[in-house]
């Protein structure tokens, strides 16, 4: 996500979203910081950037639409000073349960370390279906919650026929986010659990299988 053409970003978010929709999967990113903020930048998205799953579609967003209707897999890189942890949980539009309780909260830090500078970050999401999502930091589970849903706030301009509060989001697209800050993507992979969801043994044996790659 590069802003080496842009004068100022005038609120110029952007998503680049994958063709497909899918349900159950392991999406594996690798990715850092790099540079200044482009100019007219907010000073929240300092170092921020994400990926958003079980998605809207493209196609179904407003034309004022701010961001779509989504899970986001929130990425921050460190300050330099304080902690700052990174694959935390923003929700535009919707909603997860924690602990049996329905969070409701816009944005949710995990526990991951800070990661200042322009090091590599390996951020993986475990996705199976609305059943349960985790969010795992250089191999270490950070953050879960399980039944997202479409509720709440904080996405602007949405179709109303696609904000349906309440939903369950049991599958969707992915997209990674454009805010401003210059990000750089070495590894994107995205595996396909969902050939593996009726037989729990060898799910949970593919997903081991998938982690101990690098």
């Amino acid at each position: 996500m590069s802003y080496e053409n842009y004068e100022a970003f005038n609120e110029q978010y952007g998503h680049i979203f994958h063709k497909k929709k899918f349900s159950a999967y392991l999406l594996v990113m690798e990715y850092r910081f790099v540079g200044d903020q482009v100019k007219g930048g907010p000073g929240w998205a300092t170092r921020n950037s994400g990926a958003m799953i079980h998605s809207q579609s493209a196609a179904s967003m407003g034309k004022d639409q701010d961001f779509p209707v989504s899970i986001e897999v929130q990425l921050l890189g460190g300050l330099g000073h304080g902690k700052r942890t990174t694959a935390n949980l923003c929700t535009p539009g919707t909603n997860v349960v924690m602990n049996d309780k329905l969070i409701t909260a816009h944005c949710v830090d995990s526990k991951s370390e800070t990661y200042d500078g322009d090091r590599w970050v390996r951020a993986e999401v475990l996705v199976l279906g609305d059943s349960i999502v985790k969010h795992i930091v250089e191999g270490d589970t950070v953050l879960t919650y399980e039944k997202p849903q479409i509720g709440g706030g904080n996405v602007s301009n949405a179709d109303p026929k696609i904000k349906q509060d309440g939903k369950l989001l049991s599958e969707g697209y992915i997209a990674l986010q454009s805010e401003s800050h210059p990000v750089e993507y070495r590894k994107v992979e995205l595996f396909d659990l969902a050939p593996y969801l009726k037989d729990k043994k060898k799910l949970a044996k593919k997903i081991r299988e998938l982690q101990k790659r690098k």
